[in-house]
């Protein structure tokens, strides 16, 4: 590699990279502008690139490589959103439907063939072919969709877990059926290692990996909890590959053994790039085997062999599904959903070929039919799963069928929470806004990192949701698009801008709350979409509660006197710890009319900016009144068509929760940022060897043994560190040696030895004398004023 780098050429494999992954993207967003799903643009730029058409990539090797990675990731993503409980709801559907749908279509499609002259030993080695769907595309898009929870994407689920314990039989019985013998007890015994290792998987799942991740979780670091999550998914795969199991089927068990922490959302939203980049590999790599001038001389061939697949795997797939008792909508859409050929057919494709067998005994004629009707029913997959759930619709309407006799329970995941505040993290600040909202009967879900934090907040009876309030799909499961506000807390700048920008594109009505010590970053929340920036501790905290009352339309007057309950002595309700016992705070019952109304930001650039109320016609078209105005601090009530909203002005609107979901366009800027594109790296911490702070725990200076000749000791109080290093230097990139902690603000700077001296920078800027050393094993203070120890 040095040699290539010192050239100023790129290593070989770097040309087909990037011409892989440039195509990909390319043709995933034309796809995705003619309104098809991503993956058709994956198989087409696979077609487009590959060996077979233009010969960009030809390293076929490596992009196996990528695509098996690919599966395994997809699998794993897959095995996180499922249970055990969930999975042993379905056993009926896996080892029935599974075991019937496989032997219908690998019977059917033999005897087909068989009626029209085929050996029966090829007829069946083709039938297994056929009989085996694509796990990796079926899974993605029911994902996408959203409907993996749903009745027929439970079916599937089931129905796809068999064939992916199938393939290991039909691996060890190609070998017989090629006429090279096997013996009945190595079968035997290789199905046993399976189950052990299958058995010893789920056991894992139970009793050891929650205990793991727990205590890679307390460790706060991104880096290892990512690299523990994908030792996790690769050494369970590998184990499993051992006793026979495939790949796919040890990614999916893994993913099932993250499933059982409390951390599996956490880990899905550290994985999910990942899984996207290897995934759009996987699909890529099938495409390039379509050799599309074999496919254009032999197309009436490979029409018929497509047509074959679908006929034989609809009625076979629909007719297990009906035979277990569900209705027919879910069977027609389960029969499109699976009618396609699965990437696992190519590995006993290979297996047969070695073995001397052929798809339907026609040698390499029928090997390249077989991988041009599989690329082609791949591509048509997505628009069959469209039709099928069409179909299913149609039928229900004709025949008014619903539901099945398994039908799957709500996704566990969904917290089902409509009109509420989100509280992003759980520190000091959200601690004590969640102490107050407590009484309030407001519903609220607190999203946090912190597994102290999370423990806590589950141990007083709090909805808890563990992940990254920053992440986009944290937020989707935490409610954000049904949600009236999001407050965050405590959380750095950085942090803080971060989750403010993806909540206010994913909600663009939705009130947002921040709390940040300084007053330089209120501009700038403001930007990424807070509605409300307050840079002060404990006034904060009133302050952010008394809005939240405020924007349930709680009476001015009655909130005052909340305010006055909580700011009454000296803030106590806020700093001391509450017996389980006491009466709540504050005590407020909002009325049904007080969750109908938000107040909303206009936003430069957003649809109703600038607009005559006429035009927006926010009543006709979506159900929403516009009550008031509020522009400059003036209230505006006597509004006629003609009224024009400005940027800056805040609107207080009624209508439901559904009115909002519908209007959400109307309030989102133009050119705001998508949600994972805000995602902004945190910035990296101290790499000269300095102290990393925690942020959580009040830092005090014993006064009473402290020097009688300091005359500023009134000026130190009990302070939280304002970050986990010096500040300056977290915002510029820098490095530090040693930390020092104001104990009048709480401010966190470098030491005199540091090359910025941000600690000594701050007493003249403040006039805060005194500071105190945050090292381990140091516990002195120093006065600047007086220039001694403390």
């Amino acid at each position: 590699m040095n040699i290539f780098l010192a050239a100023g050429a790129a290593p070989p494999f770097f040309t087909e990279t990037a011409a892989l992954i440039l195509a990909g993207a390319v043709v995933a967003y034309l796809c995705q502008r003619l309104r098809l799903v991503p993956i058709v643009g994956f198989l087409l730029a696979g077609v487009l690139i590959g060996p077979n058409a233009l010969g960009l990539v030809r390293d076929q090797e490596l992009v196996n490589a990528a695509a098996e990675v690919g599966v395994i990731l997809l699998l794993f993503t897959i095995g996180i959103e499922f249970s055990l409980e969930r999975l042993a709801r379905i056993k009926r559907l896996i080892f029935g439907g599974g075991g019937l749908q496989v032997g219908l279509a690998a019977l059917l499609t033999a005897g087909l063939l068989t009626a029209f002259g085929v050996g029966w030993r090829a007829a069946l080695f083709t039938g297994f072919l056929v009989a085996l769907s694509s796990t990796a595309i079926v899974l993605k898009v029911l994902a996408d969709k959203g409907e993996t929870g749903d009745t027929h994407g439970q079916v599937a689920l089931g129905l796809l877990i068999f064939q992916d314990l199938a393939i290991v039989v039909m691996v060890l019985l190609v070998p017989t059926l090629g006429g090279a013998g096997g013996s009945g007890l190595g079968i035997v015994w290789a199905l046993a290692k399976a189950g052990a290792i299958i058995a010893a998987v789920l056991l894992v799942a139970r009793r050891v990996m929650p205990k793991i991740l727990e205590a890679v979780a307390r460790t706060c670091s991104p880096e290892i909890f990512l690299l523990s999550v994908i030792a996790v998914c690769f050494g369970t795969a590998y184990l499993t590959s051992l006793a026979g199991v495939s790949l796919s089927l040890g990614a999916f068990l893994a993913g099932l053994l993250v499933s059982e922490s409390r951390f599996s959302e956490h880990a899905f939203g550290e994985i999910m790039p990942l899984q996207i980049l290897f995934s759009a590999g996987f699909f890529i790599s099938v495409g390039m085997l379509l050799d599309v001038r074999f496919l254009a001389l032999n197309l009436p061939l490979v029409a018929a062999a497509v047509a074959l697949v679908l006929a034989v795997k609809f009625l076979t797939t629909g007719a297990s599904v009906l035979a277990l008792g569900y209705r027919g909508p879910v069977a027609a859409a389960s029969g499109l959903a699976l009618a396609q050929v699965g990437e696992f057919s190519f590995v006993l494709e290979r297996a047969g070929r070695d073995a001397g067998l052929s798809p339907g005994g026609l040698g390499e004629v029928g090997s390249q039919t077989f991988i041009a009707a599989t690329v082609v029913l791949m591509v048509l997959t997505p628009p069959l799963m469209q039709a099928g759930s069409k179909l299913a619709r149609k039928i229900e309407e004709k025949h008014n069928l619903k539901g099945s006799p398994d039908a799957a329970a709500p996704d566990e995941h969904s917290h089902g929470v409509e009109d509420h505040v989100i509280v992003a993290g759980y520190g000091q600040a959200a601690r004590r806004l969640v102490r107050v909202l407590t009484g309030s009967r407001i519903p609220f879900l607190i999203t946090t990192l912190s597994p102290e934090g999370a423990n806590e907040a589950e141990g007083e009876g709090h909805s808890v949701l563990r992940g990254d309030a920053g992440r986009q799909r944290t937020l989707q499961m935490a409610g954000v698009e049904r949600a009236k506000m999001i407050v965050i807390a405590d959380d750095e700048p950085a942090v803080a801008r971060r989750v403010t920008a993806v909540a206010r594109t994913l909600n663009p009505t939705a009130r947002i709350l921040v709390r940040t010590r300084y007053m330089e970053e209120v501009e700038r929340l403001t930007e990424a979409g807070a509605d409300r920036a307050v840079a002060e501790e404990l006034e904060s905290v009133v302050a952010l509660f008394s809005d939240v009352l405020r924007g349930y339309q709680i009476p001015a007057a009655e909130i005052d006197a909340h305010e006055e309950a909580i700011r009454r002595g000296g803030y106590a309700a806020l700093l001391q710890d509450r017996a389980g016992g006491e009466q709540p705070v504050v005590v407020c019952d909002p009325g049904q009319d007080c969750f109908d109304t938000r107040t909303v930001t206009v936003r430069a650039g957003s649809a109703v900016a600038a607009r005559p109320l006429a035009r927006l016609a926010l009543g006709t078209d979506f159900g929403i009144t516009l009550r008031k105005v509020i522009r400059d601090g003036q209230v505006l009530t006597d509004l006629s068509e003609d009224f024009v909203l400005w940027p800056g002005d805040e609107v207080v609107l009624e209508g439901t929760t559904d009115a909002f979901a519908r209007a959400a366009a109307l309030f989102r800027a133009e050119g705001a940022q998508g949600p994972e594109g805000s995602e902004g790296a945190e910035p990296a911490l101290n790499g000269g060897g300095g102290a990393v702070v925690d942020t959580e725990r009040v830092v005090r200076v014993d006064v009473a043994n402290s020097s009688a000749g300091c005359g500023h000791l009134a000026e130190v109080r009990p302070v939280l560190p304002s970050a986990r290093g010096c500040e300056e230097c977290l915002r510029s990139g820098d490095t530090w040696v040693h930390l020092r902690l104001c104990m009048t603000c709480g401010h966190v700077g470098c030491c005199d030895s540091s090359k910025n001296r941000h600690a000594s920078k701050h007493y003249p800027a403040t006039g805060h004398p005194i500071v105190k050393s945050l090292e381990r094993n140091e516990d002195w203070a120093w006065c600047y004023s007086d220039e001694i120890y403390l």
